[in-house]
């Protein structure tokens, strides 16, 4: 199955750039379709209890590659055969615009081709070395998604700095199945678990941080995030949402899959990390709420998610230090649960801001406004994402994040009331309360008021074939919500890896509290729309007299008069300064009576001038001292090559003859 799926990647490789341009998309779309029908029906038969097993000897570097999936794998295969599906279903409307640059849309779909298949290997695959290879290639087909449009210098800095950290991030897994290796001889995965059994607790604990390093970076983790917040908004909307939706959750499944070769330590490296999610989560939502970069505010809250299901992992490898089933049970639901959930409400709000962007050609949200009128579909899209993403119900966030929840307040419960479980809960509610905020600026700005510029007269809705995949992740997002325990059922095969999947009346009681909250409010939701066509339909033959709204003495009412992003969380910003670098560009005034005049506040992320910053600028500088090298004049770079040469040729001469000597002296 595995090698006829590679297969059929590559016939459609060679098919993608044989056809049209504008039969490129469909070309990679039935690939992605086939390919998916495929893994699926092997994922799913995991689930259902069926072993799926093949073998493949790749030489001597390699030796046995196991392709063996089990229930982890599974999971995450079908929620990433998903967001690959409907991404593709939305970037071939994106990219229709694209449709006379043909090689770019070639290398484009081809990166997408090879990105899937990559992400599927790395589910499947149960060897190191193999799994570093195509780690590499999902490195290097979504570098070549996210420069889609090279031309513009912002999108090839953001791409390399994705790549150069990504390749940090391999450099750290290649370091660990390198030590495993030297000791057992093998890079098979099951050497992993034999290895931690055999050392001793510390160097079993070093060993884990060098993975959970090189599997933290590409989940953005903080402090090692910095490559998100510039490769989302650089990349088309419908990549953003596959990087975010899929990408980052191999992180995710690399730390789960690490945590169960791992036989202890469990109660220590669950308090690491429930601390640094705790962390990720708070730093992530505090910088997005003062984002005025639609995507780039999405990707800070890539962050915030990425520490909310590291809560639940903490929450669960706690548990399981402790051999409390149900403390175990809610953390791994919650995180595996939230990684799916993440996963819909994520590229939904991408796909939405891609249709903002392409009606308005900014992502600048104090640039837009009253896209409502012109834009219903996408703007009631975004809503139950925004309302999802916020842990609200009925929608699927707040199920993951009850969960996570209950095993925080289990775990008060049964004693564990340390600082670090208390705090979690104050933050986790904190992230909670900011998501909000953020949101509520998001979506009141850009959807609600007037227009803040001219240029959006010639708004309109973005096409139906671009909202259907759309409307079907909107579709889980209420689903999941309204159902909770149909998909923490299918969760049961993937949980019983980490724990016994509990049977009594706590269990119970949760999934049937957590429904009849979501049911409680969307019959609320319902009532409430209902009222609103009842009135509409009572009161349509009513006389309306139309008035402007009393403006505080300003005349004439212009848009300036509306809240802007800027000072919608001004008051917040204030509070966060020692968090972030501030800083303003702003026209002098220098007559009596000014002109207009324009002042721009920007924000930067501390950890990242601190850690990516300051040492990029600092080797800058330093490797500017030898600038003089490179003076234009041919003479001295023929001397360089001379120079070279005989470099080349001095140092063996002097090595052999240094050699020779020691050779002499040992003999007398």
């Amino acid at each position: 199955m595995s090698i006829a799926i590679a297969i059929l990647t590559f016939v459609c490789i060679v098919s993608v750039t044989l056809v049209g341009n504008k039969q490129k998309g469909k070309v990679t779309l039935a690939c992605i379709l086939i390919n998916s029908l495929i893994s699926s029906w092997i994922a799913i038969g995991v689930l259902r209890g069926n072993d799926f097993h093949e073998s493949y000897y790749g030489g001597m570097v390699f030796g046995a590659i196991q392709v063996k999936p089990d229930s982890l794998s599974a999971w995450f295969i079908l929620l990433t055969n998903f967001t690959i599906i409907t991404g593709i279903l939305y970037g071939n409307q994106y990219l229709r615009k694209y449709n006379s640059n043909g090689a770019a849309l070639s290398i484009h779909y081809i990166s997408y081709l090879l990105n899937h298949t990559a992400l599927l290997g790395i589910f499947f695959i149960q060897n190191g070395l193999a799994f570093i290879c195509v780690w590499e290639i999902m490195a290097l087909s979504a570098f070549l998604m996210v420069i889609f449009e090279h031309g513009r210098m912002e999108t090839l800095k953001a791409g390399i700095n994705y790549l150069v950290q990504s390749h940090i991030s391999i450099i750290f897994l290649t370091l660990g199945f390198i030590w495993v290796y030297a000791s057992t001889g093998s890079f098979d995965f099951s050497s992993i678990s034999y290895y931690f059994k055999t050392v001793s607790s510390e160097t079993g604990l070093l060993l884990f941080l060098v993975f959970f390093i090189g599997f933290a970076i590409k989940a953005g983790f903080v402090p090692f995030h910095t490559w998100l917040p510039h490769a989302h908004p650089a990349a088309p909307s419908h990549i953003s949402g596959v990087m975010s939706g899929v990408i980052v959750k191999t992180g995710i499944y690399g730390i789960l899959r690490l945590l169960l070769l791992m036989p202890e330590n469990h109660l220590v490296i669950g308090y690491f990390i429930l601390l640094l999610s705790v962390l990720s989560g708070i730093y992530g939502v505090l910088i997005a709420t003062i984002q005025h970069n639609v995507k780039r505010l999405l990707a800070y809250h890539t962050i915030e998610n990425i520490g909310i299901i590291g809560i639940g992992i903490g929450i669960g490898a706690i548990g399981s230090g402790l051999q409390n089933s149900f403390l175990a049970f809610a953390g791994y639901a919650g995180a595996l649960l939230h990684t799916l959930n993440h996963s819909l409400f994520k590229s939904l709000l991408f796909f939405s801001s891609g249709n903002v962007y392409q009606s308005v050609h900014t992502l600048n949200i104090e640039r837009m406004g009253g896209l409502i009128k012109k834009m219903p579909h996408t703007a009631i899209l975004f809503l139950i994402a925004s309302m999802a993403i916020c842990g609200l119900p009925p929608f699927n966030g707040f199920i993951s994040e009850f969960l996570i929840y209950s095993g925080l307040f289990k775990a008060i419960s049964t004693g564990q009331s340390t600082l670090i479980i208390v705090l979690s809960v104050a933050g986790l509610s904190l992230i909670g309360g900011l998501a909000l905020l953020c949101f509520t600026k998001a979506f009141g700005v850009i959807f609600l008021g007037t227009n803040r510029q001219n240029s959006q007269n010639n708004v309109s809705e973005a096409s139906t074939s671009a909202l259907i995949p759309q409307y079907m992740i909107m579709v889980f997002i209420v689903i999941i919500g309204l159902f909770p325990q149909v998909f923490i059922h299918i969760l049961r095969k993937s949980l019983e890896l980490f724990v016994q999947f509990p049977r009594g009346a706590d269990y119970t009681l949760l999934t049937s509290l957590m429904q009849k909250i979501s049911f409680s409010v969307a019959g609320l939701i319902v009532f409430s729309v209902l009222v609103f066509f009842i009135r509409k339909r009572i009161t349509r033959y009513s006389n309306v007299a139309l008035a402007e709204t009393w403006n505080c003495g300003y005349s004439p009412v212009t848009s300036k008069l509306q809240y802007t992003a800027s000072s919608y969380v001004r008051s917040f910003s204030k509070l966060i300064r020692p968090l972030i670098i501030t800083s303003k560009t702003r026209d002098e005034i220098d007559d009596i009576i000014p002109g207009l005049k324009h002042s721009k506040t920007h924000y930067h992320d501390r950890i990242e001038s601190g850690l990516i910053d300051f040492p990029v600028r600092n080797l800058k500088g330093f490797l500017g001292k030898f600038r003089f090298l490179q003076n234009g004049s041919v003479q001295f770079y023929v001397l360089y090559g001379v120079v070279f040469i005989a470099i080349s040729i001095i140092i063996p001469l002097i090595i052999f003859f240094v050699k020779y000597l020691v050779l002499i002296l040992k003999q007398v």
